[in-house]
């Protein structure tokens, strides 16, 4: 009897959530790959449903939600997306996550709480993932909540380089909006030529959620061009009273920096009326036209997404893609 011979080929199937399929179609134009059709809706009670109009057997399956609100909503999609894969046959299926949901609730703070980011990480797990990868973690330890390959993706490479374009020519300082991100200030600094750095030194009351009380400035900013860099802009309460706080010190001008834009509620407003000159934040979440405005500069991650899944999917290095940082 003749031996079968075997032969596999790896195929790279790219799936998009119903929160935000442009920017999967854009990672897929710059993978020259067609996000694969599937069939979602909810049934009258709100249950969700999904199905793929194509065999996913034995592909490298990457599957991108953008968790903008209704946040729950998305996460169940993508869940239910992850497990019709995994029952599907596909090989290895990764979560692409660009804004990883409930990062911000990462720890107890007080007795009886949850540790939310954890659970979402066991569900991910549970529904058949075998890999995850997302952009800024709002914490780094949030990559052990997983048991499997968590790819951290930075956007600070594509941030710097709309900082260096438009303000390279003025005295910056590098600003972070509280002591727990000196670091990430400190890797912006290096990026930016050794620039000088600030933090602002600010109380927060747990049982308030998105509420700050920003106290001092540690560092000179006095004359400077400020860019306030942090991971995310939700309501705007934190970010805003940041800018205030450094146009009392005498900056010369304050530019902000994020890469998620949540922006919730009062946000727009309060940064449209502020006295910063530009907010810079990039399209990982959806950002709706109507809440677009005159300082708002919007930069696409896709790009950096299509290297980490073509690195992933030719078994290369993701790390390599940022110099070795993690």
């Amino acid at each position: 009897m003749s031996a079968i011979r075997q032969t596999t080929n790896k195929s790279l199937m790219l799936f998009s959530g119903r929160a935000y399929p442009e920017l999967t179609t854009e990672i897929g134009g710059h993978l020259g790959v067609t996000p694969t059709p599937t069939a979602s809706y909810e049934f009258a009670n709100g249950e969700l449903f999904v199905r793929f109009e194509e065999s996913v057997r034995g592909c490298d399956a990457f599957v991108v939600q953008s968790h903008t609100a209704p946040i729950n909503t998305w996460l169940m999609e993508q869940l239910l997306m992850v497990d019709a894969l995994k029952r599907a046959s596909a090989k290895r299926i990764t979560v692409v996550a660009p804004f990883f949901p409930y990062a911000r609730q990462d720890k107890k703070h007080r007795g009886r709480e949850p540790i939310s980011a954890r659970l979402v990480a066991d569900m991910f797990k549970t529904a058949g993932a075998d890999r995850l990868m997302a952009v800024d973690l709002h914490t780094a330890q949030i990559q052990g909540f997983f048991d499997g390959p968590v790819d951290h993706l930075f956007a600070m490479d594509v941030l710097v380089e709309e900082v260096k374009r438009k303000w390279g020519d003025r005295d910056l300082t590098v600003v972070s909006p509280d002591s727990g991100r000196v670091r990430v200030s400190e890797r912006w600094s290096d990026k930016l030529g050794g620039t000088p750095l600030a933090f602002i030194h600010k109380t927060r009351d747990i049982t308030r959620p998105n509420e700050v009380v920003a106290n001092r400035v540690v560092g000179e900013v006095k004359d400077r061009v400020c860019i306030l860099v942090d991971d995310m802009i939700d309501t705007g309460g934190t970010i805003t009273k940041a800018a205030e706080t450094l146009f009392a010190e005498g900056a010369a001008d304050v530019v902000i920096a994020a890469t998620h834009g949540v922006l919730s509620g009062p946000a727009v407003d309060r940064l449209k009326n502020s006295q910063v000159s530009e907010v810079i934040v990039t399209n990982t979440l959806p950002i709706e036209p109507a809440r677009h405005f005159d300082k708002l500069t919007v930069l696409s991650i896709a790009p950096l997404l299509a290297k980490a899944i073509k690195a992933v999917f030719e078994d290369g290095s993701v790390t390599s893609l940022f110099g070795g940082a993690s």
